[in-house]
C-alpha cells in the first residue's frame, strides 16, 4: 500500500532499525524491489532521482507503474515513492503526479534561501499529505549527475533545517555516493551523535548505503539513522548478472534473445541484493 515514508520511519526509529530506500530505473527494478519486500514482509521506500524520472518517461508514468504493480502484484507492505535530490522545479512536478514522499536538497543554496524554499515544501506536504526529506552538508560523490564533494554537516544548521518541519533529514557524515575510494576514512559517528542530540525524535537519513561495512551501518542505526539509501549496489549486480547471461551465449540460444529472458538474471540479481540489505537494515518482518 502506498504511504508516506513519515510513519515508517518514525517506527523505525522507536525500534532501532533503518528502512531501505532503493533507486529504481524501469519496470525490473520497482517490480524486483516490491516483490522482495512483499516476501519479506518488509516496508520499503522506492527511490526516483530526477534523472531516472526523465529515463522512465515522466513523474507520472513512475507514479502508474508503481500503483499498477501494487495493485495487480499484491502488495500490503508499506509503500513510499520518494523524489530523490529533487530540485525545487522537480519537487513540484513529482508532487503533481503524487508522489507520496519528497527529498527537496537545497545543499547547495546558502543555508537562508535553502531554509526559505524548504518551508515551501514542508507547507505543501502538510497540505497535499506527502513526507518532506531535507539535506544538510552536501553528500560525495555523483547521484545521477547531482555533485557533492562529501562535506560533514554542520549539527546546528542540522538543527536549523529540522526545525522546518521537515519529516526527515540527511546529513552528511563523510558518505559519498557511488562507490567508495579505497582511502576513504569512514563516517563521522561524532558528527552524527551531535546532530542526534540536537534533533531528538527525527528520523535520520544516511545516503550512499552502497559499500558502508555492516558495522559501521549498524553504528549508524543506534544513532539514528532510520532511512538508508542503495542504488549503485543494485546497479553493479544487475550490470554484473546481466553480463554472465551474454559471456556465456546465452542470447544465441533458442529464444535466448527475448528480452524477458535476457533480463530475468539480472531481476533476480537485484532482489538478492535487496534482500541482503533488509537483512542488514533489520526490517524484515517490520511491515
Amino acid at each position: 500500500m502506498l504511504v508516506t515514508a513519515k510513519e515508517m520511519l518514525k517506527t523505525a526509529k522507536e525500534g532501532k532499525y533503518a528502512v531501505g530506500q532503493f533507486n529504481i530505473n524501469n519496470l525490473e527494478w520497482s517490480k524486483a524491489v516490491l516483490l522482495t519486500a512483499q516476501e519479506n514482509n518488509s516496508p520499503v521506500i522506492l527511490g526516483v532521482s530526477e534523472g531516472a524520472a526523465k529515463y522512465m518517461g515522466g513523474y507520472n508514468v513512475v507514479m502508474g507503474m508503481v500503483k499498477g504493480l501494487i495493485k495487480d502484484q499484491g502488495i500490503t507492505v508499506p509503500v513510499a515513492v520518494h523524489l530523490d535530490h529533487g530540485s525545487y522545479e522537480g519537487s513540484m512536478k513529482a508532487m503533481e503526479a503524487g508522489f507520496s514522499s519528497i527529498m527537496f536538497d537545497g545543499s547547495h543554496y546558502a543555508i537562508d534561501e535553502n531554509i526559505a524554499k524548504t518551508k515551501e515544501i514542508v507547507a505543501l506536504g502538510k497540505e497535499k499529505g506527502f513526507s518532506v526529506e531535507a539535506e544538510v552538508g552536501s553528500i560525495g560523490g555523483d547521484e545521477d549527475g547531482v555533485v557533492g564533494s562529501g562535506e560533514i554537516a554542520d549539527p546546528a544548521e542540522c538543527k536549523m533545517i529540522a526545525d522546518l518541519g521537515v519529516d526527515m533529514l540527511a546529513a552528511g557524515i563523510g558518505n559519498i555516493h557511488g562507490k567508495y575510494p579505497e582511502n576513504w576514512t569512514g563516517l563521522s559517528f561524532d558528527t552524527l551523535a551531535k546532530i542526534q542530540q540536537l534533533t531528538g525524535v527525527m528520523p535520520l537519513v544516511l545516503h550512499g548505503g552502497t559499500g558502508i561495512p555492516i558495522e559501521m551501518i549498524q553504528e549508524a542505526i543506534t544513532l539514528g539513522v532510520s532511512k538508508i539509501n542503495v542504488n549503485t549496489e543494485c546497479q553493479l549486480t544487475f550490470t554484473a548478472a546481466t553480463r554472465i547471461y551474454f559471456e556465456e551465449k546465452k542470447d544465441l540460444v533458442g529464444k535466448g534473445f527475448d528480452p524477458r529472458k535476457v533480463l530475468a538474471p539480472g531481476f533476480q540479481a537485484i532482489k538478492d541484493t535487496v534482500k541482503e540489505k533488509m537483512e542488514m537494515f533489520g526490517s524484515i518482518d517490520k511491515a
